[in-house]
């Protein structure tokens, strides 16, 4: 008899992904996408771009007050996001 290799669906797709180069910007759209759920309705309201540079994200925000609490929430922010994703993709938080 012959021994199989089997391995899973999910394994053999993120290998692809990552040889294709296409799991960072995947996880990355996936985040900026969770924002809305992880900062709550009223904030993604007042959200106007999100955008990921250097494990950075940046959020335009159209409210000051909004950015200031929102500055004072940031590591909290960054491990929300980071954990609805199930990766590593952002270290930081910029409000602009």
């Amino acid at each position: 008899m012959f021994k199989r290799n089997v391995k899973q669906i999910d394994e053999i797709i993120l290998r692809t992904l990552r040889v294709q180069g296409l799991e960072t910007p995947l996880l990355q759209k996936r985040l900026i996408d969770a924002w809305p759920a992880v900062a709550g309705e009223m904030v993604a309201r007042y959200t106007q771009n999100a955008v990921i540079r250097n494990q950075t994200l940046y959020v335009h925000l159209s409210s000051p007050a909004l950015r200031a609490e929102l500055s004072m929430r940031r590591q909290e922010l960054v491990q929300q996001l980071n954990a609805k994703v199930g990766s590593q993709v952002i270290a930081d938080i910029r409000f602009n």
